[in-house]
């Protein structure tokens, strides 16, 4: 039988492995927001069943891959918004949003506001959520993240 400090050890060691593997699937979402992404997918190239993914994912990021997928899009949309001169049209294409309606609808949610009106706003200005997407789950932004102190890991 095997000591329990071991098995203790093996426990911990599949949590390292397992929160690797969830930082992979968010940096590939981080950096491939404009390409058609799903669950499916995601799982298949981490080499894990979709419902694990997705419940592991929420655990670990406080939402579900396709609502994070969907910040980050809508995140690029408001600095596109704010520092460039592409139109509302462009810019949800551009983002990889399915369609306008999901675009809008997400943006308004995320932003307080619709995008049409996030654009008319002077240029450099921010609305009233910090210039940044927030998190429905938790109220933080992604770029107030890197400000916090890291986590201690148990």
């Amino acid at each position: 039988m095997c000591h329990p400090a071991w098995r203790r050890a093996q426990i911990a060691a599949q949590h390292l492995r397992d929160l690797t593997q969830l930082r992979r699937v968010r940096d590939r979402i981080d950096r491939e927001y404009t390409r058609p992404l799903d669950l499916e997918a995601l799982a298949r190239d981490a080499d894990l069943p979709a419902g694990h993914l997705s419940r592991q994912f929420r655990l670990a990021y406080g939402q579900s891959p396709y609502a994070y997928l969907t910040a980050r899009r809508i995140e690029h949309a408001m600095a596109l918004l704010r520092h460039t001169d592409l139109g509302v049209s462009e810019v949800w294409r551009t983002v990889g949003c399915p369609s306008p309606a999901v675009f809008t609808a997400r943006f308004t949610e995320l932003a307080g506001m619709p995008p049409a009106r996030y654009a008319r706003r002077a240029p450099g200005t921010a609305p009233g959520t910090a210039g940044h997407a927030r998190h429905p789950a938790n109220g933080s932004s992604r770029n107030e993240e890197a400000t916090e102190a890291a986590p201690l890991l148990a």
